[in-house]
């Protein structure tokens, strides 16, 4: 005989858990607060120490058009009032960099009370138009110079264009120098046109269409006919699909063309 056994056992109870905060070491927070604290003083106490006036700018680069007394003049204007640890070395390099001439500028602090700046200045490649000076990145720099080195070729074109006439230049300039011609003025129309002027008078023109072509054209054949007979020569205009003309200073001197037609421009 089975006997049945109740199933509606009673549960024994869970011992209720109790759950408590450690104790705050309030000792400890108090010795940690106090110590940042005595170290932001010290902090403060050193900052004052070597937040001294400024006393000397020491300025250094290759100088030939940027004046070191100039230079120390912006430095001091720009850094008045100010100590060697709050001034602003931006500021320096902003107010320095728009002297005529200045390229690039580094600004160091010199401990105790002294600047270092070193100057590097533009190198001028190019004038553009009458008064205006490109660096050897396209960049006008200058617009009205007033000391112009005589050497330099005169380039112009539409505003924007500088960046592109230099590198023209830069692309025609050695092969010429190869052949013993210099370029004096490179040209660059509203139309997109091309001319250019070598040292011995010549004037070459390029037009609007096939430039290196056209200059490749130019190096094997006419300049070989402008090295020997320049000063006969007036202009070379390379704008024929099939040849050359010739442009000659006084009539008879020569053939005026050398194949082809003036179509293709």
């Amino acid at each position: 005989m089975f006997s049945m056994r109740p199933q509606n056992r009673r549960r024994r109870a869970r011992p209720e858990r109790r759950w408590s905060l450690p104790a705050v070491p309030w000792a400890m927070l108090g010795r940690c607060a106090a110590a940042a604290g005595i170290l932001v003083a010290v902090l403060l106490v050193i900052s004052w120490a070597l937040d001294q006036p400024i006393t000397t700018v020491s300025v250094a680069g290759r100088f030939e058009r940027v004046a070191p007394l100039d230079v120390e003049r912006a430095v001091k204007e720009s850094v008045a009032g100010k100590g060697l640890v709050n001034v602003d070395l931006a500021k320096v390099r902003a107010a320095v960099h728009t002297l005529p001439w200045v390229d690039t500028v580094s600004v160091q602090r010199n401990w105790p009370r002294g600047l270092a700046v070193t100057i590097g200045e533009q190198v001028a490649v190019a004038r553009w138009g009458d008064n205006g000076l490109l660096n050897t990145r396209g960049e006008l720099f200058a617009h009205d110079a007033t000391h112009i080195p005589r050497e330099l070729p005169r380039l112009s074109g539409p505003d924007g264009t500088q960046a592109g006439v230099v590198q023209r230049y830069f692309g025609m300039r050695d092969r010429l120098q190869e052949m013993g011609m210099r370029i004096t003025a490179l040209r660059l129309d509203a139309r997109g046109a091309w001319e250019l002027d070598l040292d011995n008078g010549v004037t070459v023109r390029l037009g609007r269409q096939q430039l290196d072509e056209r200059f490749n054209t130019f190096m094997a054949t006419a300049a070989r006919i402008v090295a020997q007979r320049a000063a006969d020569i007036a202009y070379v205009d390379m704008r024929y699909a099939n040849g050359f003309a010739i442009g000659w200073r006084s009539a008879g001197a020569g053939d005026a063309k050398n194949g082809g037609d003036a179509r293709n421009v």
